[in-house]
């Protein structure tokens, strides 16, 4: 005869092992993740700059985002930048935050990379697998937004890179601490 707990067991593994990302739906491991340097983790550093306190820098030749906390000091993320031709510079300002976002690909993306992004054209819920992550910032000009973001990823191993199709992407733990941190209207500044 089999016993309660191990029925329950059981069924609990059965489940998960037939839906994986279940797991993950609500929780996101705290390190890096495997194949993240320790570079990329983030970590207070000393950074010396005329931005006020709360201002994100993103310094994309060096794959990393800088929310200033004092005129010498920042906590410093690595983040994976946009290819070529396809980053975001200036600045602009966070009036949007969202959790497990939804995404759907932009009229140029789809242009550039049918064959990758026409199947997603009717967008891709919120969740685990989506490429926007665990959370996103919205940058806008004025009322304009810019369709760029600062977000999570699926591809962890992106960090350190130029490879986007111009977002300024993040390990889900390290967006999730940034989201936390930073108001809807803070400044982001792209050198």
């Amino acid at each position: 005869m089999i016993s309660r707990r191990k029925f329950v067991l059981g069924a609990s593994a059965a489940t998960l092992a037939a839906n994986p990302g279940s797991a993950l739906a609500h929780h996101i491991n705290k390190n890096a993740g495997p194949g993240i340097a320790k570079k990329w983790t983030p970590q207070s550093v000393s950074y010396r700059s005329n931005y006020s306190a709360g201002t994100i820098v993103v310094d994309p030749r060096n794959h990393f985002l800088y929310l200033v906390l004092s005129s010498r000091k920042a906590r410093r993320y690595g983040v994976g930048v946009g290819k070529a031709g396809l980053a975001f510079k200036g600045s602009a300002t966070i009036k949007r935050k969202a959790v497990w976002p939804s995404w759907t690909p932009t009229q140029n993306m789809i242009r550039r990379e049918p064959s990758k992004y026409a199947k997603y054209a009717g967008g891709v819920p919120g969740g685990p697998g989506n490429p926007l992550g665990a959370r996103a910032l919205y940058l806008y000009k004025g009322s304009r937004d810019t369709y760029y973001r600062i977000h999570g990823t699926t591809q962890p191993s992106s960090i350190g890179r130029s490879v986007s199709n111009g977002c300024i992407r993040m390990v889900n733990s390290h967006v999730i601490d940034l989201y936390e941190r930073v108001p809807i209207g803070a400044r982001v500044v792209v050198i």
